[in-house]
């Protein structure tokens, strides 16, 4: 499952994954965060907030999170990957080649200091 939370008021959303991902995890992303872009324009970031990184429950769904990623990154300023999982270092090498915001890593009990980082301050 994951949890979508926009902050409307930032312009941020937070995607906190539990358990496995699925194809309907990004196809449910995509019906709250799409309507906001709309409105907004753009996403000043996106904050992954997970202990661990548990992975994808099948290949189709790790495919469409990479489509959702491509659909997406280019309306993005920003990435805090907010994890304890080394996931989250490797990410923030590795995404910066294929997508246009940048991209940090956090330790998982850093969210306030990623939030922050996203909003610029």
């Amino acid at each position: 499952m994951l949890s979508v939370n926009i902050h409307e008021e930032d312009g941020i959303v937070v995607l906190e994954p539990h358990g496995a991902l699925t194809e309907n995890d990004f196809v449910a992303a995509a019906t709250i965060v799409d309507p906001f872009i709309e409105r907004q324009g753009k996403l000043n970031g996106v904050m992954i907030h997970t202990k661990e990184f548990l992975g994808w429950d099948s290949f189709t769904a790790m495919l469409t999170h990479l489509k959702f990623v491509r659909d997406h990154h280019t309306k993005v300023s920003r990435v805090a990957m907010v994890t304890d999982s080394v996931l989250g270092d490797l990410a923030e090498v590795m995404t910066g080649h294929f997508v246009q915001a940048e991209v940090k890593h956090f330790k998982f009990n850093e969210f306030k200091q990623a939030r922050l980082w996203l909003l610029g301050l």
